[in-house]
């Protein structure tokens, strides 16, 4: 239990660390990219406002005096941008046939490419995007249509650099916190460790410690029976002398189970046979109770485990579902092999279960039946034990419930028989 919390632990982190980082990397990178096209849009409205060139400067008499507040709108206007600034474009009718080709801006392509540039423009039927690293823009008049071309070549490969970058930044920042939560979790669980070996431990040696006191008490009860007869008193003591040694060796029983070194005899034996005989000791109490019980088992099936602890895995199944079962209720056991994996099931009708209550039905000492005080007995580790005795065998146990009204528990078993 204590590995898997540390794997939870260690996933939980990661996956928030992976999503943290995924969602700045993400936000960096829209912020840059709009930032990018916001700047070409607004050098191609320059260039569209006048007939694809930039609007000639007249030289200052006096040199500018620098401006306390820069902004972005400044450097997009400077003297320097027509120099910085790679384009071409294109006059088309509005049939789309070219007319003319200004690449007096750009030497990287020809005229023909150019023309292939705007008809894909064409095509597309956009007033702005990308081509290749060309950002581009369409505007009309009443006799022609400009299509200008911007080259951001340089500008999508500084993006492009900046996002591997980050990106493996990121990688390595990730791997480098993976493998500190592998030794350092290790520590953060140090704490829950001890507290679970120490239950454990308390739970084992005070069932010891228990066990001399209810072995004296019942034997004086027998000896007091033997003296005075049988009477009230007597049989009280007995039964519930009966009652806490049976808490008492499930409890032991539990704690051994979830020990992860206690290792269970693993012997091939014979489930199909093993169902029939467990489920034919529970029909009389059914019928008595005025329930049906009947079983769909598949015969022949063979499970490599322990034969006791799969025996009495039934028996807890079976004797929760005629306990809580409604009147005249149904229950059915079913035992069968599906994909290389054996499949145990008990389903019950029952008056009410409520969906919320199936997510505790596996801890210790929970019970539906909140008073505690019903007629059905049990002391509420049965389930504890069967989940136990499930993951003992490397096997998963679920409960479900569709309609409140009825339960079905299964065990899911690796069929070591390929």
């Amino acid at each position: 239990m204590i590995a898997k919390l540390r794997k939870k632990l260690i996933f939980v982190s990661m996956v928030s660390l992976f999503i943290v980082l995924f969602v700045l990397i993400l936000s960096i990178g829209i912020l840059n990219y709009r930032k990018l096209v916001t700047d070409a849009d607004h050098v191609l409205s320059i260039l569209a406002e006048n007939n694809g060139k930039f609007p000639e400067r007249e030289e200052p008499k006096e040199p500018p005096k620098p401006e306390k507040n820069f902004s972005e709108k400044n450097h997009l206007l400077s003297p320097e941008l027509p120099y910085e600034s790679r384009y071409f474009s294109a006059t088309v009718n509005k049939e789309g046939e070219v007319l003319f080709v200004e690449a007096g801006k750009i030497v990287t392509v020809n005229e023909e490419t150019i023309i292939e540039y705007v008809q894909e423009v064409w095509q597309k039927g956009k007033q702005k995007g990308f081509i290749e690293n060309y950002r581009f823009l369409l505007s009309r008049n009443d006799t022609e249509i400009h299509i200008i071309f911007l080259d951001c070549g340089r500008s999508l490969n500084t993006f492009r650099m900046f996002l591997f970058i980050a990106a493996f930044v990121s990688f390595l920042g990730f791997l480098a916190v993976f493998l500190l939560m592998i030794f350092l979790s290790a520590y953060i669980v140090k704490p829950f460790l001890e507290n679970y070996e120490k239950q454990k431990r308390f739970i084992t040696d005070a069932g010891h410690e228990l066990k001399t006191p209810l072995t004296i008490i019942d034997a004086d009860a027998e000896v007091l029976e033997m003296d005075f007869g049988e009477n009230e008193w007597l049989s009280d003591i007995q039964n519930q002398t009966k009652r806490l040694t049976d808490l008492t060796n499930n409890l032991i029983l539990l704690a051994r189970m979830e020990e992860e070194s206690m290792k269970l005899p693993m012997v091939e034996f014979p489930l199909s046979d093993v169902a029939e005989e467990v489920i034919g000791n529970f029909q009389t109490l059914a019928k008595a109770q005025n329930k049906f019980l009947h079983g769909k088992i598949q015969p022949m099936i063979s499970m490599k485990g322990d034969e006791k602890a799969i025996r009495q895995l039934i028996g807890i199944l079976l004797d929760n579902a005629v306990k809580y079962s409604d009147e005249k209720g149904e229950i059915l056991l079913t035992v069968e092999v599906q994909r290389n994996h054996i499949f145990l099931s008990v389903f019950n009708t029952t008056e009410f279960i409520n969906k919320k209550e199936i997510a505790h039905l596996f801890e210790r000492f929970y019970r539906a039946d909140k008073s505690r005080n019903s007629q059905t007995g049990g002391y509420g580790i049965g389930l504890s034990i069967a989940a136990a005795t499930v993951r003992a065998h490397k096997g998963k146990i679920s409960a479900i419930t569709e309609d409140e009204k009825s339960l079905r528990i299964t065990a899911v078993f690796p069929n070591g028989k390929k």
